[in-house]
Parts: structure tokens; C-alpha cells; sequence
């Protein structure tokens, strides 16, 4: 058996969850509609970084001067519409 081999194929398979996961979208190249996602931060009180259902992350800036995420918290699930890659509305459905 080539050792070499096995090693470098144990590494790669080891590899693979680690990059799958840091897929990071640019929020232009989301099509406009209605996402459920995960907030993982609150950048400031306009914009947010947020985890979408197909795991990829991205950080959504406010459409709107209405839309405000200084009441956002960490690992909060939020309902938003996006268009143009700008969140036009919000619904946070975490109870604190």
C-alpha cells in the first residue's frame, strides 16, 4: 500500500467539511424573494451577517431606512425579503 497516497487522501476527505462550510455569497448575487436564515452577527444597525438555509454566509445591509437590526441578536432567526441584494423587510421569529 502507498502511504503517501492514503495520507494525502485522508487529508483531503478531512478537508472537504472545512471548505464546504466557508462558502461565502455576495448578497447581489441573491435572487430577490423571501429567505428564513440565522443571524451570526450584528455588524451595526445596518447591516448583519446572517447564515442562509443552504449554509452559505453573507453579510445583508438594510434597504431601507426603516429596517434597523440594532434589536438583532446572535443565533436569532429572522424572515426577510431581499431585493437587489438589500433587505427591504424583516421579522425576527426568535422569542426572547
Amino acid at each position: 500500500m502507498n502511504w503517501s497516497r492514503f495520507l494525502l487522501a485522508l487529508a483531503f476527505v478531512c478537508a472537504l467539511p472545512v471548505s464546504a462550510g466557508a462558502a461565502t455569497v455576495s448578497p447581489s448575487s441573491i435572487p430577490d424573494g423571501t429567505y428564513t436564515v440565522t443571524v451570526e452577527k450584528v455588524v451595526d444597525a445596518q447591516h448583519v451577517q446572517v447564515k442562509m438555509d443552504n449554509g452559505s454566509d453573507t453579510t445583508l445591509a438594510a434597504g431601507k431606512a426603516t429596517v434597523n437590526f440594532s434589536k438583532v441578536q446572535p443565533n436569532d432567526q429572522l424572515k426577510l425579503s431581499v431585493i437587489s441584494g438589500a433587505v427591504a423587510v424583516y421579522m425576527d421569529l426568535t422569542t426572547h
